[in-house]
């Protein structure tokens, strides 16, 4: 089989799940260096692996603009372009890392002679491919991915390279409050109900981290939309300038850049934390409701926090439960927590 000299990723969203596909990205470039490797990813999200040194280019798909194409013929036309120069790229191997029905129209339209992913595709995704990989849901989702890259002929042997690399415009416009400090990252936002640990915890959390001097600043992070669940960490900036609110204030480029430099990185299930795995920061993951061992930071399950009973119930959706799991976490086990995770900074790889 003759060797692919362009190959695509598709992988457009979530945020997380796109910064936890870059291993894929690794590994297909270390089977084949010669190759072009294309990302095709949402608009807004290309930040997250726009600097990656083995990616080619980006293939940004613009969702805003045409994700509901059947309502305005110019999205339509639009649309109708953008495929076209999908498939005249002429990939000679694309793999579907998302597994849904958009991702696998995609990856049918490349026209691609090789079309990797999952047999067990959500949404009849697998109807778009040839070659369908067996990757049962109950393995961690980023080893489901590698399973295509095995399949591609990657290594299986090797671990994956989960690092992420930021623009260096967004470090170099990080705020001086930051640049110049010693801080912690709190991400107290989910959009899931029963994935948020108590937004007034993470305060307590907050001006203990200060109190103690374990930092010099806390900042606190979330998309404008979740505004809303983060007033008790907005009252408290407002009354300790110590405490700096970025909600609303960080495209995915600047998120980055706050993430690489925190001494600390606390986090419900987010993207946060799956950029802080990336770039090898200390990290609190605080877990409710979820299944670690699938969707968890890989290869770092000693830094979750999840307070469960042997089988115990999980399911996100249920607001009830996830409450009830997350509550169950307290404030001295998050700092306590946080604490051994900084003493031990210096032994983090995310290799």
């Amino acid at each position: 089989m003759p060797e692919p000299a362009r190959i695509l990723i598709v992988r457009p969203s979530a945020l997380g799940d796109v910064c936890r596909t870059v291993p894929v990205l690794a590994a297909l470039k270390r089977r084949h260096p010669d190759a072009y490797v294309h990302w095709l990813v949402n608009e807004a999200f290309a930040p997250a692996v726009v600097a990656h040194p083995d990616l080619s280019a980006v293939i940004p798909f613009p969702r805003g603009r045409l994700g509901a194409w059947w309502r305005s013929p110019s999205a339509a036309r639009e649309l109708r372009a953008w495929l076209g120069s999908l498939r005249a790229a002429r990939y000679d191997l694309v793999l579907d890392c998302q597994g849904l029905f958009r991702s696998g129209l995609f990856t049918r339209w490349t026209g691609a002679p090789r079309r990797i992913g999952y047999a067990n595709a959500r949404e009849m995704g697998w109807l778009g491919l040839n070659e369908r990989v067996h990757a049962p849901r109950a393995r961690h989702a980023l080893d489901r991915m590698m399973a295509l890259a095995h399949a591609a002929g990657a290594d299986p042997g090797e671990p994956p390279d989960l690092r992420l690399y930021c623009p260096a415009a967004d470090r170099e416009a990080l705020k001086p409050d930051l640049a110049q400090a010693r801080y912690a990252l709190l991400a107290p936002t989910s959009r899931w109900v029963g994935k948020r640990w108590p937004v007034e915890r993470f305060a307590a959390l907050a001006t203990r981290l200060l109190d103690e001097r374990l930092v010099e600043r806390v900042a606190f992070v979330g998309a404008a939309s979740e505004r809303g669940q983060c007033e008790p960490l907005a009252r408290l900036a407002v009354a300790d300038h110590r405490v700096l609110d970025l909600v609303g204030a960080t495209s995915v480029g600047g998120l980055m850049a706050a993430v690489e430099r925190a001494a600390i990185v606390v986090a419900n299930d987010s993207a946060a934390l799956h950029m802080a795995v990336g770039f090898a920061r200390p990290l609190v993951a605080l877990f409710g409701p979820t299944h670690v061992g699938l969707v968890g930071p890989y290869r770092r399950e000693a830094d979750v926090i999840q307070k469960i009973a042997p089988g115990e119930r999980l399911d996100h959706k249920d607001e009830a439960l996830g409450r009830r799991l997350m509550e169950r976490i307290s404030v001295d086990e998050a700092f306590a927590a946080a604490a051994a995770r900084m003493s031990g900074a210096d032994t983090m790889s995310p290799c």
